[in-house]
């Protein structure tokens, strides 16, 4: 057993030992003595989940709970996100241990579902073909300061009227222009109508209302737009 200075966290130390068999091999038990903070792990249970060692440092997060003192408005820090050494990701959870409401020590609990991510993955396997799977999904992470690949196909909604239906496209146009409704201008709209044609929802009965209400435009104009739009004009007219 390591040398604890302290005798409340030489009670923890057996108690890390416990929670690690208890728990079981995806649960990491670490216990951090804050007299040194460069080596504040005095026990660690199941350390291949974050391939630590018992001298290893304070994480940032601890350090940083260090320097805001919110430990002092709260007993413990739930469900936030971690790292391992190798790259693997991890729920973490951390209690603090105060003596005379001085923080002393932390238990760390820190969870790896990857075994269960890759169960999951072969049931999901079974329900869908792998292409559903891949974009919906379990959407592949992307590389590291690479932006955000774009769904492959845009969702099928399912709505109870018309307006509804209208009232999605208009919103998905509006967030991909990224404006609002209430400050279109006339090119802005004319490159929304010309999406919604495109998309066929001028094929419903009464669409031409409902986009003028949600455009904030006329009927007359969104007629306007639509002859424009089928007689190849780029620019809108006055």
């Amino acid at each position: 057993m390591p040398n604890v200075p302290n005798a409340l966290l030489q009670h923890y130390v057996k108690l890390t030992e416990f929670l690690g068999q208890a728990l079981g091999p995806d649960y990491e038990v670490a216990l951090h003595d804050l007299t040194d903070k460069n080596r504040s792990i005095i026990a660690i249970a199941n350390n291949h989940v974050s391939g630590r060692e018992i001298g290893a440092p304070l994480t940032n997060v601890a350090l940083s709970i260090l320097q805001d003192k919110s430990y002092e408005s709260s007993d413990y820090r739930l469900h936030y996100y971690g790292v391992s050494i190798n790259g693997k990701d991890l729920r973490s959870n951390s209690m603090f241990i105060k003596q005379d409401g001085r923080l002393i020590g932390m238990l760390c609990i820190n969870f790896d579902d990857s075994r269960y991510r890759a169960i999951s993955n072969q049931v999901m396997g079974l329900c869908h073909p792998d292409i559903f799977v891949e974009d919906v999904v379990m959407p592949a992470a992307p590389e590291p300061g690479a932006a955000p690949s774009p769904a492959r196909h845009t969702p099928e909604k399912f709505r109870n009227s018309t307006e509804a239906v209208a009232v999605d496209a208009i919103n998905r146009e509006l967030e991909r222009l990224g404006v609002t409704a209430d400050r279109l201008t006339s090119e802005e709209r004319l490159k929304i109508i010309e999406a919604l044609e495109a998309n066929g929802i001028f094929l419903l009965k009464g669409a031409v209302k409902d986009v003028a209400a949600g455009l904030h435009c006329s009927q007359a104009s969104v007629y306007r737009y639509l002859s424009q739009v089928k007689n190849g004009s780029a620019e809108p007219q006055a």
